[in-house]
């Protein structure tokens, strides 16, 4: 059967990896090729890597860095940034990207996922929501321009949307909780959840393996990624790169699937 996947992103800004909170304040953790190679040694299920300059920027993907992890990765790799094109979506997926997510653009063209859906199949085309609760409205808004710019979708209608402009993936992510380590937004991605059916994955908040064993105990077979809880460690924060298990990981799963009253295996 289908299972959860556990998956770190890391952030790239002036081409180093760092982490953010609220999307701010830049914290530089480190290399991201070191770090790319230490989460191989982990045998983590899937890496997300975002360019968080390259979008605010107006600037294609780097793509002598993603040359240099597709090289190193030994597993899935998903990587955003930039992205505005199919012809930079056939580039990416040709440097041995598996998904390719795209935030502002598919916005701004939601035809863009259909056209590159057909050039490298929908499984391979991820819309990124990173979404914040219009204190207004009480009603949970999708942002771009790493949280700078609102839009007119709330959440589970951008979801909506992009899944029937040919996405085959959402990665929500909560600005909100972006950094905090408090937990998921749990309503947040009800709200996809209720949407669409296509794969979604959660990230912002994650702040223990517990914080993960709810969200797959609340939706089952869903993706669960991380940033500050697989790259600092203790109340102090100190940088240090880390992965369940695959013992840890499968027990973890195995807790959350029955308490969402699923069969693990």
């Amino acid at each position: 059967m289908l299972r959860p996947r556990i998956s770190p992103c890391l952030l790239i800004h002036n081409g180093g990896l760092v982490k953010t909170q609220g999307f701010a304040n830049p914290k530089y953790v480190g290399d991201p090729l070191n770090a790319v190679r230490i989460f191989n040694e982990k045998e983590v299920d899937e890496i997300i890597v975002l360019d968080i300059d390259a979008t605010v920027a107006d600037r294609e993907p780097d793509y002598a860095l993603v040359k240099r992890l597709a090289a190193e990765c030994r597993m899935p790799l998903c990587f955003g940034g930039g992205v505005r094109q199919v012809g930079q979506v056939e580039r990416l997926v040709g440097l041995g990207v598996e998904k390719v997510a795209i935030g502002a653009a598919c916005v701004a063209d939601p035809e863009l996922l259909a056209r590159a859906a057909d050039i490298v199949g929908s499984q391979s085309i991820v819309a990124v929501a990173d979404v914040r609760l219009d204190p207004g409205s009480k009603v949970s808004k999708v942002f771009t321009h790493n949280g700078r710019t609102a839009t007119a979708y709330e959440v589970g209608e951008f979801a909506r949307r992009m899944v029937e402009f040919g996405a085959g993936e959402l990665l929500v992510n909560s600005i909100d909780r972006d950094g905090t380590m408090v937990g998921y937004d749990l309503d947040v991605v009800q709200a996809v959840r209720d949407a669409v059916r296509c794969p979604v994955t959660a990230l912002g908040g994650a702040g223990s393996l517990a914080d993960i064993e709810a969200l797959i105990a609340r939706f089952g077979v869903i993706g669960a990624s991380a940033g500050s809880l697989f790259v600092f460690k203790g109340v102090y924060r100190a940088v240090l790169i880390n992965y369940p298990k695959r013992a840890d990981r499968d027990r973890l799963v195995e807790a959350g699937l029955s308490r969402a009253g699923i069969s693990a295996w």
